[in-house]
């Protein structure tokens, strides 16, 4: 029964875990993320708990999804030991293809940023905490850390998140619904599925709380059971699939995602780009340049704020007004600049599909410092990425295809030059 309690840098809540599994009688030792992999064999089980590993530099959870500690939980995961990610740890999951359990771990979903969406409109987004109403959706059987409910039980949890949107292709939803893989779900005190705030905390889709792997040994939940003995049915459903032996299911998943594009960026022809360079040290471009060269890419990394700014009228005036609001950027360690060029060196435009951050600062300029004439905003991120060794397009592609710098399902690329 030794659970062993995955921490990265940044992971703040293993001790309401801990005190969590050992309400139930399972033994929780903490295990950090640089310890010997192998090491994690001698586990029953593992949760990956919450906080903000990396700092959710790039976007939350994908850098420890590319870990070397994350290769050893895939493989204890396919043994069928149970694998539970609270909230950074969902991310985690999420990001390194473990849930939904697609063909050797595919992307298949997103966790990314908040909406609070009433009466059809957005209300709120960014950070949230609440207590959230969660119901189980799927049968007692289907999940390892469901054993201990029955369908359509309730529990009353914590939720704390900033980037906690289950986003799913619509097919492939439809098939985890049918699968039995969407096993908690928002809903109000009387159990009812209400797809809206604040019955539905963040936006997500099907009210989606946490899903499993198509096996149902591994969880992806984003409320935090750990913070309330309402929880505890979850580590003790754990600890009863460990003592009957690890069982894991028959079912699979199949999928056919298309392959994401990279389209070449076209700037709007009324609109305005401010490129923002960073006077400080760019810890976040440096934690994916450090991630890339311990995957073995020898390449040099660095990043630019893109904000794409759609205005009528006074274009100076208005450009002035947004600058003097320091709404788009902060002149204390940011400056407007241009674009990277530099050998051997390509840039990739990536933006959110659903921008949730313009959407905030938007408001901001025109209700708060009412500024009139802004009719678009948009905002992006610039990777540079500068390759050292190797055939240039080979490793933009290999790059890519890590997934590091953006996630297909919840971004849009763009290549610029």
């Amino acid at each position: 029964m030794n659970i062993a309690i995955i921490q990265f840098p940044g992971s703040n809540t293993e001790r309401e875990t801990l005190m969590a599994c050992r309400r139930v009688g399972l033994n929780p030792v903490e295990f950090l993320w640089n310890e010997s992999p192998e090491k994690l064999s001698d586990f029953g089980g593992y949760v990956i708990i919450g906080g903000f590993s990396y700092e959710d530099r790039s976007r939350s959870g994908v850098i420890a999804a590319l870990d070397p500690i994350m290769k050893q939980i895939k493989v204890e995961a396919d043994s069928g030991k149970p694998v539970l990610g609270i909230c950074n740890g969902a991310q985690i999951l999420v990001e390194s293809g473990l849930v939904p359990g697609l063909e050797d771990h595919r992307l298949g979903m997103a966790l990314t940023d908040n909406k609070r969406v009433q009466g059809g409109r957005v209300v709120g987004v960014g950070y949230y905490n609440t207590w959230a109403n969660l119901q189980i959706s799927i049968p007692s059987n289907r999940c390892a850390f469901t054993r201990h409910m029955k369908t359509g039980d309730g529990i009353n949890v914590p939720l704390a998140h900033g980037e906690g949107r289950f986003i799913i292709p619509d097919k492939l939803l439809s098939k985890m619904i049918k699968n039995d893989q969407t096993v908690f779900r928002y809903c109000d005190d009387d159990g009812n599925i209400i797809n809206e705030f604040p019955t539905n905390p963040n936006g997500s889709m099907y009210n989606l709380a946490a899903v499993c792997n198509s096996t149902g040994n591994v969880m992806a939940m984003m409320p935090h059971p750990e913070r309330t003995e309402n929880g505890d049915v979850i580590f003790s459903s754990m600890k009863d699939y460990i003592e009957h032996g690890c069982q894991k299911t028959s079912h699979t998943l199949s999928f056919d995602r298309p392959h994401y594009e990279i389209k070449e960026f076209q700037p709007g022809g009324d609109s305005i780009e401010w490129i923002i360079d960073m006077i400080i040290t760019d810890n976040e471009a440096a934690t994916v340049h450090n991630a890339l060269i311990h995957l073995g890419f020898h390449v040099e990394i660095s990043r630019q704020t893109h904000w794409d700014i759609g205005v009528s009228g006074n274009k100076n005036d208005i450009l002035k007004k947004i600058d003097t609001s320091g709404e788009l950027y902060n002149s204390n360690k940011e400056f407007i600049s241009k674009i990277t060029e530099k050998e051997n060196t390509a840039s990739f435009l990536v933006r959110q599909k659903e921008d949730m951050i313009s959407r905030a600062k938007l408001e901001s300029l025109t209700e708060r410092f009412e500024i009139v004439g802004i009719s678009e905003l948009k905002r992006g991120v610039i990777w540079n990425v500068t390759v050292k060794r190797g055939n240039f397009e080979t490793v933009l592609k290999d790059i890519l295809d890590t997934h590091i710098l953006f996630n297909p399902l919840s971004h849009e690329c763009y290549r610029i030059n």
